[in-house]
Order: C-alpha cells, then structure tokens, then sequence
C-alpha cells in the first residue's frame, strides 16, 4: 500500500513518521522502505535540510515539496471575501472561492495524488483540501497539534453563522468546503484524544499520540532524533552541562515582536531569580531572534520538534508555556502552562481569545 503524507510544520512531519512506524509493525515490514511518499508544503514553514536528510535514511519512496499557495495569492480571490455582503451573496461567495481555489492549486500540484492508496492530510483547512475536494481524491484528515480542538474546534469557529448549512454544502453537495472530516471527500478526521472535545463529530477517530509513542523501539527513537536533530551530539551535551535546576521555556509566535520578546524576558527573569537555568526552545513558526537577544541562554532550534527532548535521558525540572499544550511532555517533572490570564497583562484578551473555545 502506499501511502502519502501532506506535512506543514516539523511536527506533522514527526507524527507521520510515527504512523508510519505502527502501521509497517502491523504490517510485519517494520524497516522495509520505499512505502510511502512525504510532501513538505512551503506555504508556512521553512523546512531547511530536512529534505535531505528524510531521504538519506533510505526510509521513503519519496520526499516532495508543496509550493502551496493561498487565497491571498491569488488576487482576483479577494473579490469574494466581502466582509459586507449579505448572507446569501457570502455564501454565493465561498461556493465559488471554494472551485477556484481549488483549481488554482493544480500548477503547484507536486505528484499525481490518484496513484496513492491513502492520502493523509494534516491542516486540510490550507488550500490542499480545496484542492483534493475539487478533484473528487478521497483523503484522511489528522489534527494539526496535539489536541489542538480542545481548545477551539476551528471547523465551527471558522464556519459561524450558519454551521450546520455550511456543512451540507459540504459534505453533501460539495459546494463549498469545511475543514476537519467536513468536507465531501474528507473519510475522517484523526485526532488525539476524543474524549476532551467539546462538539461531537461523527468523522472523528481516534489515534492516541501516546501510543504510538509508548511502541517505539530504541532503534526508532534513534531514528527520529537523526533526522530532527541536526546538532544531536551538541544538544546531549548542552543538557549534561547545564547544573542545578533547568528551566525549559517553549516560546510561541504570540502578538508582536516587541511584545514577545517582553513576554520570554520577564519568564527568563523570572526563573533565573528562583536558581533555575534557562533554556529557550524556539517554536517553528517564531521568527524572534532568540540568539541575539538572549546571547547567556541556550537556545534549542526551532527545527527541532518538542517531542524530541523525550528521547534524551536528561529531564529538565520544569517546563514552561503559554498556550501550547504540554499532555503528551515527558521530559520535564514539573510542567506549566500558563494560559490566557497570563497573556491578558500583555495584551488584550480579545486578541488571543481564539486560542480558546468562547
């Protein structure tokens, strides 16, 4: 069977990896290559070396980059985002920005996506559900983050008013299209954990991120760390040189520069005060440069997934975040997620309401 993934961030990339290693198991062809195909879309992420060194394990078929595009590309889109118009004429607009969109995509197409068993999409939200929808490819959907829905289910957040006839249009008639198991050709929506959501969705099974960490073989874990961790040996020999009590800060691109790197000084300060040694570990999609502003701190790359750390022995004494949700962290004894009161003394809450269900 071969299969293809549909990867926006370094995270995506990794749970595919993980997939990948339970379903060959189940197969009885643990290491056998060449069964499926991953595509790195470049709309969002700058996926530097890992190309390279995805197909230097010898592992996939293939490894593909996506020049995917967005709406916002495309210039004669913006007609049809009338924030005005009334609800029939907006929902006369989506109709036809849902077709055009989707055609849009095909110069940018990187491979016949027909020939693929099973098609896996992470993010269908992005243009490449537009696309598979238009041309009728029947895919599986999977969560962007781990539990990214408990926070907010983006599918009604993104598709209110009028949820419930935004979805017969799409999943029945194929007019427009809703994200996450809603759209026509969407077979189902994996999430983590179905149990913490707030809306049913009959689309929606579950794959326990845990466990298809707690199958993983030593082997498979050295894997990863090879293909995520450019500086392997240099990391291993940051967390055995750091003495006393370790602080692992995550950072997130929240509100503007200026505000975030206040946000990731007073947390800095913060700890150092209580004896703690901090450490920075940059999330993908954060642009700050850490380095020169933090020059006294380590700094783990924001190219190296979080789920990384679990796979080195040394434990930090606690890690921290903001909104990013830290269930599935291993590598800390202590874990803080300090949530939206304390984004609510930086700015103001409407502003990052979104990370959460209203």
């Amino acid at each position: 069977m071969r299969r293809i993934y549909v990867c926006h961030t370094y995270y995506h990339v990794y749970i595919s990896i993980l997939k990948e290693f339970a379903l060959r198991e189940k197969m009885g062809a643990s290491f056998v290559p060449k069964q499926s195909t991953i595509v790195l879309s470049k709309m969002s992420n700058d996926f530097e070396t890992l190309k390279d060194r995805l197909l230097a394990t010898g592992y996939f078929e293939d490894i593909l980059e996506y020049d995917e595009k967005p709406g916002t590309f495309f210039e004669d889109l913006a007609q049809y985002k009338d924030p005005n118009a009334g609800a029939v004429k907006s929902i006369l607009n989506r109709i036809k920005y849902t077709k055009k969109l989707g055609k849009y995509q095909e110069p940018y197409i990187p491979t016949d996506f027909k020939k693929y068993e099973d098609i896996y999409v992470f993010c269908d939200s992005d243009p490449i559900g537009y696309y598979l929808n238009y041309k009728h490819i029947y895919y599986h959907s999977l969560e962007d983050g781990l539990d990214t829905i408990k926070g907010r289910d983006f599918a009604r957040y993104d598709n209110t008013p009028y949820f419930e006839l935004k979805v017969f249009l799409s999943k029945k008639l194929n007019l427009l299209f809703v994200q996450d198991g809603y759209g026509k050709y969407c077979m189902d929506m994996e999430v983590n954990d179905i149990s913490v959501l707030k809306y049913p969705n009959p689309y929606y099974v579950e794959c326990s991120r845990q466990k298809l960490l707690d199958r993983l073989t030593y082997s498979e874990k050295e894997f990863l760390l090879d293909v995520f961790v450019k500086e392997k040996e240099e990391l291993k020999k940051i967390l055995s040189r750091s003495s006393g009590k370790t602080a692992l800060v995550l950072t997130e691109p929240l509100t503007t520069l200026d505000v975030r790197k206040k946000i990731f000084d007073d947390l800095r300060l913060s700890y150092e005060s209580d004896g703690y040694s901090v450490i920075f570990k940059q999330h993908p999609r954060d642009y700050l440069d850490y380095r020169k502003e933090f020059p006294d701190n380590h700094l783990i790359d924001r190219s190296v997934p979080m789920e990384m750390l679990n796979f080195f022995e040394r434990k930090f004494d606690i890690v921290v975040s903001v909104f990013t949700e830290l269930g599935n962290v291993s590598f800390a004894k202590e874990k803080v997620r300090l949530g939206r009161d304390f984004m609510d003394s930086y700015e103001d809450r409407s502003v990052h309401e979104s990370h959460f269900e209203s």
